[in-house]
């Protein structure tokens, strides 16, 4: 049970109504984890941008970046965003043998050799940022990873950990 009632869907605070406009607009509806930040309305309109300027936009494809958002949530055991990206990456055509082996087999997902070294990346990263060895860098390089790509991805991965600790301190509801 969720440590915080999420704000209500309609809610009086006018840059909090504006901010669930625009959720509302690109889900269908203002999910828990939105709703939850609510309760501080500045880190909801800085996390909303960042989600609108890392998942919303860039030169990767959002199934490279629904597929980071998976694998890093699962590896941080956050339940929320593992539901709700799975649903993301079924809503991109991704089908159920596909999301059942991209953990161990990317080959299975149709990935590029270049989304397949960014999403081992954002995964290495997640898990001991200290130790990413100078050759996954190489070989970044070597399948046509640009800088701009490699920063993409990392942000993806940024914003799923800070989500994932966010989401399970609260115990917010899962709601997809």
């Amino acid at each position: 049970m969720t440590r915080l009632a999420p704000v209500d869907e309609r809610p009086a605070d006018a840059t909090v109504s504006r901010i669930f406009d625009e959720i509302r607009n690109a889900f269908g509806r203002v999910p828990n984890l939105f709703r939850t930040y609510a309760a501080h309305p500045l880190l909801l309109q800085a996390n909303w941008e960042k989600v609108k300027a890392v998942m919303m936009a860039g030169k990767l494809r959002r199934k490279v970046k629904e597929t980071i958002a998976v694998l890093v949530s699962k590896d941080n055991s956050c339940a929320y965003c593992v539901a709700a990206h799975t649903a993301a990456l079924r809503s991109v055509g991704m089908s159920a043998e596909e999301i059942a082996s991209m953990e161990t087999d990317l080959d299975a997902a149709d990935f590029s050799p270049k989304e397949k070294a960014l999403i081992e990346l954002a995964r290495e990263a997640n898990r001991n940022p200290l130790r990413v060895p100078d050759v996954r860098f190489e070989a970044l390089r070597q399948a046509g990873a640009e800088d701009g790509d490699i920063v993409e991805a990392l942000g993806v991965m940024e914003v799923f950990t800070s989500f994932n600790k966010f989401l399970d301190t609260l115990q917010v509801d899962i709601d997809f």
